[in-house]
């Protein structure tokens, strides 16, 4: 006999995301990785001791790392596509009835933060996740296409000071030659 499945919603389920998630998936095992709790005495002075409360600096943090991994730019985008995924939501720690914050309130807690901040985390949560085992190695590998570029030759910055540029161009040769021997 032919079975037909009627969907009818239902007004109250028991659901844990951590029952739903695999052992092995990605954002489980960041999430295990990854002790963000560094981020509440680095952003502290960023906030006034009044007023409504902010996005939690680790949901915020979480956020952006998820727009880097799935290369999504848009605030926008990246709320609807987090709500949409039961093991983003687990990661960031927000169930599946919570609402996300709003786009706009990710979009201007960016500008909170001066870019230090978001280079100390990077650099954190790089170190945490070769800590883990997640990450590894020297080398970087980029395979890439001639592309025509439209800029301008006066708008291009130096992030290495002027004076320290030789020394600078020294260490990376050096790190360079030494991943060349071990490659041999």
């Amino acid at each position: 006999m032919q079975g037909k499945k009627d969907y009818q919603e239902k007004l109250f389920a028991s659901f844990q995301l951590s029952e739903r998630i695999p052992e092995e998936n990605f954002y489980r095992r960041l999430k295990g990785a990854l002790d963000l709790d560094f981020l509440y005495p680095l952003t502290k002075g960023y906030y006034g001791e009044s007023g409504q409360k902010s996005i939690d600096p680790v949901v915020f943090f979480k956020l952006c790392l998820v727009g880097y991994l799935e290369n999504i730019i848009s605030d926008r985008k990246l709320i609807d596509h987090c709500s949409m995924r039961l093991d983003i939501l687990y990661f960031i720690g927000y169930d599946i009835d919570e609402e996300l914050p709003w786009h706009s309130t990710i979009s201007r807690t960016r500008q909170l933060f001066p870019e230090s901040v978001f280079e100390e985390v990077f650099t954190r949560v790089l170190a945490l996740c070769v800590e883990k085992g997640m990450v590894s190695g020297h080398t970087q590998a980029i395979d890439s296409a001639p592309v025509k570029a439209n800029a301008s030759m006066d708008s291009l910055e130096l992030k290495v000071p002027k004076e320290d540029l030789e020394a600078h161009l020294h260490n990376v040769r050096h790190i360079s030659a030494m991943d060349k021997k071990k490659l041999q």
